[in-house]
């Protein structure tokens, strides 16, 4: 994900958003320098050697070369390809990240369907949960380079507890020439069948609702798979990288300062700092920039601006270790919280009077001929009955609230 910045334009004050104008980390100036210094270096160098070394004739060729390139630089569409490509790049870059696997959703559907208070319980809600982030975790070292460096080999993900040493035994006699991020899913199926079986799934309706779930979470991990598998094409990247770099290749020539070819012309100002080929260049570029920033092949790279994929981890882990746990404890007991009126509980009491007050006796229904339809804003009208008044607030149970049965008939 990216450098997150919101907190720091909470409040919308003067100059709020300038302030990010001025960080470092995760900014386009960060990415940008090294290009931006060579630019103004061969700019720099180029106005030297026009205004020092150059004789007449060859400044009036230079003239002419400046001015072709300048010419040129109207012909090539920059904004739309560059357009084009950053809104290909971006919604790459966001699908990847929409296609993240995370093991809440599929923690909750194991807690509420997979019962058991007792010990096999518990181990079997939580080998179900470590065999689905077994499988992230798998597919996410063949993704990012942070969590192939956290898991280098299978060992660690055994140090790590996702998988224990028989069943990598077993991971590794399954030989294959793809990812097999697969296999803990076919353990996770057929743990679930034995669940069944030993009725602690109840009904084939949460077996069906678990393997659902289960394949949402393995589609994740497949989208992730093919996206780092199959990349933009090659031709995308270079027909923008061209286009870029010989947009400013022209730039440093046909944007020199010129001196008029006539005595007595009068030529443009000379400003020795070129501010609007620069600031072209700055957006131009830095567009270009946030394609070398693999946003678009690998948004779980080295940069400082990439996923997150160690902190994936360490929640697959928690979730592992925590989550299917919390079905062992029981919920919180309901109780009925004091309205905005009224802060404590005898303000409470008095409230719910109208509520538990009998009903008037009905009145029998009207003939069809006279019968009306009812409001459908009645049950939001005030009420004009008259009601006897609330008990004492000394009391101390509600059963004067609520009248003898024979009293209600």
């Amino acid at each position: 994900m990216t450098i997150s910045y919101t907190l720091k334009v909470a409040n919308s004050r003067f100059g709020g958003f300038s302030k990010l104008l001025f960080r470092w980390k995760g900014s386009i100036y960060k990415l940008l320098y090294k290009e931006f210094i060579v630019f103004v270096a061969l700019y720099a160098l180029l106005s030297l050697v026009y205004r020092w070394l150059l004789t007449k004739e060859q400044k009036r060729l230079y003239t002419k070369v400046a001015q072709y390139c300048n010419r040129s630089t109207d012909l090539i569409p920059m904004s739309f390809v560059l357009g084009f490509y950053v809104t290909l790049i971006v919604n790459r870059w966001w699908a990847q990240y929409t296609s993240i696997p995370l093991p809440d959703q599929l923690m909750c559907v194991i807690s509420s369907n997979v019962h058991g208070k007792d010990e096999r319980g518990r181990i079997l809600r939580r080998t179900l949960i470590r065999y689905a982030n077994l499988s992230a975790v798998l597919i996410l070292r063949s993704v990012s380079t942070r969590v192939l460096k956290r898991f280098p080999t299978m060992d660690h993900v055994v140090e790590a507890g996702f998988m224990t040493q028989d069943e990598c035994k077993k991971f590794e006699s399954l030989h294959s020439d793809f990812n097999k991020y697969w296999i803990p899913c076919v353990w996770f199926t057929n743990l679930a069948a034995q669940a069944r079986r030993d009725g602690r799934i109840r009904d084939d309706v949460a077996l069906r609702l678990l393997m659902d779930e289960l394949n949402l979470y393995r589609a994740k991990c497949s989208m992730l798979f093919h996206y780092d598998w199959i990349s933009i094409p090659l031709v995308y990247t270079q027909v923008v990288t061209i286009a870029v770099y010989s947009f400013f290749a022209f730039c440093l020539i046909g944007r020199q300062f010129l001196e008029p070819l006539e005595p007595g012309q009068e030529g443009d100002l000379d400003m020795y700092v070129p501010l609007s080929t620069l600031l072209q260049f700055f957006f131009y570029a830095g567009w270009l920039k946030v394609r070398h920033g693999q946003w678009d092949l690998c948004p779980a790279g080295p940069q400082p601006c990439s996923c997150p994929r160690r902190s994936l981890s360490k929640i697959h882990s928690h979730a592992r270790k925590q989550g299917c746990t919390l079905s062992l404890h029981p919920c919180p007991s309901l109780c009925l919280l004091p309205t905005a009126g009224s802060a404590t509980p005898q303000g409470t009491l008095s409230s719910l009077t109208p509520l538990l007050r009998p009903s008037p006796p009905r009145k029998p229904p009207l003939s069809p001929a006279f019968a009306t339809a009812r409001c459908p804003c009645s049950p939001w009208m005030t009420c004009t009955r008259t009601c006897p008044p609330p008990p004492l607030q000394g009391s101390n149970s509600t059963s004067r609230l609520v009248p003898p049965r024979a009293q209600l008939q």
